[in-house]
């Protein structure tokens, strides 16, 4: 696959001129993951010796690991944690079966919303919630009556709640789309009654006034966003877009009057005719895919289509998504040898280096167990980033013909926290970023202020539930933990704190280091 660097998505959610629904435009396109050994800008970065380096590293220290445990004990490792993850694994292994298979709903529920069985706003809207707030609490009483450890608990509830997400952005999107199309057909039937007043559909000599209008309208549609994209090519390449959708088809014969479709009025002198034009053609646009299919809803609504959806590692919904011509199966393979590679890794860190310390011992201090838990979970944390961004979600993708690798960013080099939200995890971020922050600002008009607290408070409350769940307490330590990212993202722009990045990178750095194993202390000791 050849990655693409024109990625055109939108940082901060923007509101277009002929539509009222504030937007947060998340588009996909071909590129690589960072770690991708075809990725050329990582292939030939300066520091790409850093990366063999680490690998090796921890090769050697493995190997010295499972000598020095077979000089001690007389094997490599004493398998007790394999046991505790690997009890009731059918009874888990079919739960997440139904728990998949009962996303299907989605699709009957859309159905129902597109051919107007359902309203969507509100009627749908609650009863979406109410579907997705059982599936939650339903898999969480089962992980209870299971009387499932951490891992098993751990890993349903958070299956649950990435499958439940992907509901919610599949039912919201089709819902959303069944708006605009209402809209859109009570927009044409305003102009064909606009037009007929005048003579009908027959395109005539634009004038100056309609010229300009024109002009007006397509600076309106890109004004703002060139500051809302990542790079100046991205910016140009959805402002195109949108002046595309304003432009009028070439008349081959202007001297003969011809009935013209609606993106040729347009330049209608009236000015109601030419704004009813720019706002019916907006909002078709939204109801067409930009990809090569150009799939338009409601032909999407299928069970194939829920299904190549469900395969895709996003949680954001589109009519359709950048795809690979072929699967690779030695790509495949080296993203499997890579995820359980890297898992016996991360098993010989959790049960070597971790496990031993969370065990309540009254004769060592507070801090010396943190200080002996800081550099094992850092450990631990780098590679289970790994395993789920770079070989699962890798994997997946190529499997289902995805060609967007960007599953997260350069979050290694971030200053703030806030930063390093938006790159470690860029399908939970996309999610966050539509379906919370801009839905909270467009749904209660709250500011963006407002909409970033309530996007936090949801996150606090999620991964508290998840600790609560996992632990089978509830501390609200986690949840305290990132309310506060909100005052120091507040610290972090202070001018002179944000121009110094390096002591922004090692704050940051730091902060990973004292919270993942203050947080493991906190929920198990206290």
């Amino acid at each position: 696959m050849t990655a693409k660097e024109t990625t055109t998505y939108i940082l901060r959610p923007y509101r277009s001129p002929n539509s009222k629904k504030l937007k947060a435009a998340v588009a996909f396109v071909p590129r690589l993951s960072h770690f991708d050994m075809e990725n050329e800008r990582s292939s030939t970065n300066e520091f790409r010796g850093f990366f063999t380096l680490f690998w090796i590293s921890i090769f050697i220290w493995t190997v010295r690991t499972y000598i020095r445990s077979i000089e001690t004990q007389g094997a490599p490792l004493n398998l007790r944690f394999a046991t505790m993850f690997s009890r009731d694994a059918l009874t888990l292994a079919l739960s997440d079966a139904v728990l998949v298979l009962s996303t299907g709903i989605c699709v009957p529920f859309s159905k129902a919303v597109s051919r107007g069985w359902i309203k969507y706003y509100w009627t749908g809207v609650i009863l979406q919630h109410t579907l997705q707030v059982f599936v939650l609490f339903a898999a969480i009483k089962w992980t209870f009556n299971r009387q499932w450890p951490w891992v098993q608990s751990g890993f349903l509830t958070l299956h649950t709640l990435t499958m439940i997400m992907k509901m919610h952005s599949y039912m919201a999107t089709n819902g959303y789309l069944r708006y605009v199309s209402q809209k859109s057909a009570k927009l044409l039937t305003q102009l064909r009654d606009a037009t007929a007043r005048v003579g009908g559909w027959e395109r005539p000599s634009p004038t100056p006034e309609s010229a300009a209008r024109t002009s007006d309208t397509r600076r309106i549609l890109t004004a703002g966003l060139s500051t809302s994209y990542i790079d100046t090519p991205t910016a140009a390449a959805l402002r195109n877009r949108l002046i595309h959708i304003t432009e009028a088809e070439p008349v081959p014969n202007a001297d003969k009057p011809k009935a013209l479709e609606p993106n040729s009025l347009v330049d209608h002198p009236d000015p109601h005719i030419s704004t009813l034009a720019a706002e019916y053609l907006e909002l078709e646009s939204e109801l067409v895919s930009s990809g090569p299919e150009r799939v338009r809803w409601p032909e999407n609504i299928t069970l194939k289509n829920f299904a190549v959806y469900q395969l895709i590692p996003t949680l954001v919904y589109e009519l359709e998504f950048p795809r690979t011509k072929r699967i690779r199966p030695l790509y495949v393979f080296e993203k499997s040898v890579a995820t359980f590679g890297t898992f016996a890794l991360l098993y010989t860190v959790t049960e070597t280096f971790i496990l031993p310390y969370t065990n309540p011992n009254p004769e060592q201090s507070f801090a010396r167990t943190l200080l002996d838990l800081a550099l094992p979970f850092m450990l631990a944390y780098l590679l289970l980033f790994y395993i789920i961004f770079e070989c699962i979600c890798n994997g997946f993708a190529e499997l289902s013909y995805f060609a967007d690798r960007g599953f997260y960013e350069d979050w290694w080099n971030s200053t703030s926290m806030d930063e390093f939200s938006r790159k470690w995890n860029k399908p939970v971020h996309n999610f966050l970023l539509r379906h919370v922050y801009a839905s909270t600002m467009s749904s209660y008009q709250i500011s963006r202020d407002g909409a970033m607290f309530v996007t936090f408070l949801l996150s606090a409350a999620v991964h508290e539930l998840v600790m609560a769940v996992v632990t089978q307490k509830i501390r609200l330590y986690i949840f305290i933990l990132q309310l506060i990212q909100i005052p120091l993202i507040a610290i972090g722009r202070v001018p002179a704190i944000k121009r110094n990045k390096l002591l922004g990178n090692m704050v940051f750095w730091l902060s990973i280091y004292a919270g993942l194993p203050l947080l493991c202390v906190a929920y198990v000791f206290y």
